[in-house]
């Protein structure tokens, strides 16, 4: 029996490497996928859509705050994978019954990269993902930028709207292109427009998830932020926190081009 613990500091007990795992977090089944578990992952949610041909072909178990527990307790599990945040804390407690859960818990780079090389340990994949690991350090220590001065309001949801505060992997990534987040309350705060305005944001990143905004709300919100220079961004490039890291410095990079007009 091996001992593992995860980013709750749970104890997490394995009689062996798993060999049919459930991922119930988009970016951690990317990951998985990644570091070789081909045949291993036997589910995944509605919402885990990368890489397309294995989103196209592995059994489906719900989304990630509505999970099938049948279909769940049907596949017979040795491990799930789950977050602390994306996943419904209701439904991992009744999944706890089922089988072995590791849960992540993420607002920072480095607890990315943690969480990283303890689920590599924890499905047999050491060597592959201390290798991503220090890629997608590599590229982070390339993507230096200076601050920017910039209160940026960074807006997930709309009706009612909500923002990415503090104490989030948003704000950390937000951080990293020397922005600055024009809201201070933690985690994901309501706002109204009043708040908006009163906020004064120079920049406002509308995201491509988890709401779509698309070009049509760019105009919404110039017509009570008339100075914010307004753009969408790539979602994943900001919350995915597993294998997408690879990719998120380059894009990045081109965002802080954008806002800062150099």
């Amino acid at each position: 029996m091996a001992v593992f613990y995860d980013q709750l500091n749970r104890e997490v007990n394995l009689p062996s490497v798993p060999k049919r795992i459930i991922s119930i977090v988009p970016s951690q089944t990317e990951m998985l996928f990644y570091l070789g578990l081909n045949e291993e992952v036997i589910g995944i949610t509605k919402f885990c859509i990368h890489p397309a041909d294995k989103f196209s072909r592995v059994t489906k178990v719900g989304g990630t705050k509505q999970l099938n527990i049948a279909k769940i307790k049907e596949l017979k599990p040795d491990l799930i994978i789950a977050n602390k945040e994306e996943n419904e804390k209701g439904q991992i407690e009744e999944l706890m019954n089922v089988c072995p859960i590791w849960i992540s818990d993420i607002s920072n780079l480095n607890e990315a990269l943690d969480m990283i090389n303890k689920v590599g340990e924890l499905v047999g994949r050491i060597t592959q993902a201390q290798a991503l690991v220090s890629a997608i350090k590599q590229q982070f220590d390339e993507f230096i930028t200076r601050p920017l001065n910039l209160p940026t309001a960074y807006l997930i949801w709309r009706k009612p709207y909500m923002a990415a505060g503090t104490a989030t992997f948003i704000n950390s990534m937000l951080q990293h292109c020397g922005l600055t987040n024009a809201f201070t309350e933690s985690r994901y705060p309501v706002v109204n427009k009043q708040m908006l305005i009163d906020a004064c944001p120079d920049v406002v990143l509308l995201s491509s998830e988890p709401y779509p905004f698309a070009q049509k709300h760019i105009d919404e919100f110039k017509f009570f932020l008339p100075n914010a220079k307004i753009l969408l961004v790539d979602g994943e490039m900001f919350s995915w926190y597993g294998s997408r890291l690879l990719y998120a410095p380059v894009y990045l990079g081109g965002l802080v081009e954008l806002v800062s007009g150099e």
